[in-house]
């Protein structure tokens, strides 16, 4: 444990909230100070612009010095316990005091409404009248409650935000899978109009072969027709008129008549 100025018995961690705080502290009496020496009501919100951001800063380390607290409180005897919540509650009080300032300067330059820290969206700013009570009427535990209250408002905005912060990632990461699935899917159905593709060419380029081929046969087929067409004209004609000298004879196809004749002729020779 180290020990402060105030002699409060503190861990290291403890200390350096404690010290952040008061520092601060320090910087927003400087700041109200010069605050009221300035004339300018430009420069007057610049300065209670800034001051704000410093109370903001005071109010988040003391959530975490609360928090410090409550880690610790199980290994801290209960006097020391009560010695740093006691602590706790002064530096809320002393910060509602710098907001009751603050309200007095932001009404003076005419803004009717002001707000004791940014809650986040979704969050409305309370009125002059509705501001956070003074704090010298204020008693301790009111001052706790105020504080744990807003501390834990603070905590439900923080724990919002996770979640929607989770659900688009979550949603970002379904919409890649399903983006990868359709792009993998696509390439799949290019891959099979290709095949489909190349398949069709090739039954094109081979009805195209059987397409020749047939007309070859065709052709093979007609022109034996023709031939054994002519040769049964000669035959016929042959047969229709054996005395025609201009057709040739085909051989073992002569009359059996002429034979006939040739061997009677023979015969009466011989006689």
């Amino acid at each position: 444990m180290a020990t402060m100025a105030s002699n409060l018995p503190m861990s290291p961690q403890l200390e350096q909230i404690y010290g952040e705080i008061h520092d601060n502290f320090r910087a927003l009496a400087n700041g109200f100070q010069k605050l009221d020496k300035i004339k300018d009501s430009n420069r007057q919100s610049k300065q209670l612009e800034e001051l704000t951001g410093k109370m903001r800063e005071c109010k988040r380390l003391i959530k975490e010095f609360d928090r410090e607290i409550k880690d610790e409180e199980s290994r801290n005897p209960p006097d020391v316990n009560k010695q740093l919540n006691d602590e706790k509650q002064s530096m809320i009080k002393e910060l509602n005091s710098y907001v009751q300032l603050r309200k007095t300067f932001m009404n003076s330059l005419g803004n009717k409404r002001v707000e004791l820290f940014d809650m986040g969206a979704g969050v409305s700013e309370p009125t002059a009248d509705d501001n956070v009570q003074m704090a010298s009427a204020m008693s301790n535990q009111e001052l706790i409650n105020s504080g744990t209250k807003t501390m834990d408002e603070t905590d439900q905005v923080i724990e919002r935000s996770k979640k929607v912060v989770e659900q688009t990632i979550e949603v970002g990461t379904q919409t890649a899978v399903t983006l990868k699935g359709q792009t993998e899917q696509m390439g799949r159905i290019v891959n099979e109009l290709d095949t489909i593709q190349f398949s069709i060419k090739k039954a094109s380029q081979l009805v195209k072969e059987i397409g020749r081929q047939v007309a070859t046969d065709k052709c093979i087929m007609l022109f034996l027709l023709l031939i054994v067409i002519g040769v049964i004209a000669i035959i016929v004609v042959k047969i229709v008129n054996p005395g025609n000298k201009n057709i040739r004879d085909i051989p073992g196809l002569a009359p059996p008549a002429a034979r006939r004749l040739l061997s009677l002729s023979t015969l009466q020779q011989f006689e």
